[in-house]
């Protein structure tokens, strides 16, 4: 019998080439997220689906989709997903891990240097024809050689932007839950690193019991010249607290890629000239996205074929 498979938006490259030589393929061509009523009319007698961290796949929609065998996550992350209630279905769950670490860590690094040395504020000041000419005071930021990075979350991306401070030679900090040995890095606590690093930068795989890891006490005790980065998952950061921090200059600066209720901005954000805000494009280079697709195809046939997928849950 053919596999039917829904994909919940389209996918760059040639990966649904692949998978329509597989099965009968459905794509919402649409980029724009369903809802779950749209989302559960649309897998009515399929085999599998693609899915983004947009797509809520509870046991409301588990439920009511009772053909599904495969769900293939396009991210590296399980959240948008009750992975339990699928397993107890027999459902086989998947994700991409691993394509994403370098142009995650370089969106980092971007982010860093965006809110560091002010660059969106120093571009919109000269596309307006305020530039004339060379000043010594002039958007004074911070130097990165000697200060201290505080990666919280040491698995792929956090070694990874470790790997590129250390080229900026910064002295490198981390919190990670397991214990892991590096002869270059310093293990802390949490609240060690959040009170000694210049900047802190989050990339702890995102869990339901992790909700609001920064918050009002721990940007409390970060220092007044330092900078929060976040490239993980926005619900890791409480963003009202946030947004106070930075409008009574408890710290220097912020910068964004994720958000606690994505799309939407907490009010007060956008406001903010002391934070950088970006469109969740963490993995946002064309050959990482379209790598990520042809994962999430691969581990999807495979799962059918009754072969080992990917980071299956």
């Amino acid at each position: 019998m053919t596999p039917q498979i829904y994909v919940t938006r389209p996918l760059p490259g040639t990966a649904l080439t692949l998978l329509k030589n597989f099965g009968d393929v459905d794509v919402n061509p649409h980029e724009a997220s369903l809802t779950k009523t749209e989302l559960i009319r649309k897998l009515q007698g399929k085999t599998a689906v693609i899915t983004l961290l947009t797509d809520i796949i509870d046991k409301e929609v588990l439920d009511a989709c009772p053909s599904l065998k495969v769900i293939s996550n396009y991210a590296v992350g399980f959240n948008n997903i009750d992975v339990k209630e699928a397993k107890a279905r027999g459902i086989i769950v998947c994700t991409t891990p691993g394509i994403l670490t370098d142009s995650t860590a370089d969106l980092t690094f971007a982010l860093i240097l965006a809110v560091t040395r002010h660059l969106l504020a120093a571009d919109h000041f000269t596309r307006t024809g305020q530039f004339q000419g060379f000043s010594p005071t002039l958007f004074l930021g911070s130097s990165l050689a000697g200060k201290t990075l505080g990666i919280v979350g040491m698995g792929r991306i956090g070694e990874a932007v470790a790997k590129r401070a250390l080229a900026f030679n910064m002295k490198i900090d981390y919190y990670n839950r397991s214990p892991k040995d590096y002869p270059e890095y310093q293990s802390r606590s949490l609240e060690y690193l959040l009170r000694e690093s210049d900047i802190v930068s989050l990339h702890m795989a995102y869990t339901p019991e992790l909700t609001h890891l920064i918050g009002e006490k721990q940007l409390a005790i970060m220092k007044c010249q330092a900078y929060l980065i976040n490239t993980a998952r926005g619900p890791l950061i409480d963003e009202r607290a946030l947004v106070r921090a930075l409008e009574s200059k408890r710290i220097k600066g912020a910068g964004l890629d994720v958000f606690e209720e994505e799309p939407r901005l907490t009010p007060g954000l956008s406001a903010l000239a002391n934070v950088v805000l970006l469109p969740h494009i963490g993995s946002a280079t064309v050959e990482t996205r379209e790598q990520m697709a042809m994962l999430a195809v691969e581990n999807l046939i495979a799962a059918l074929e009754g072969r080992q997928p990917t980071a299956a849950a």
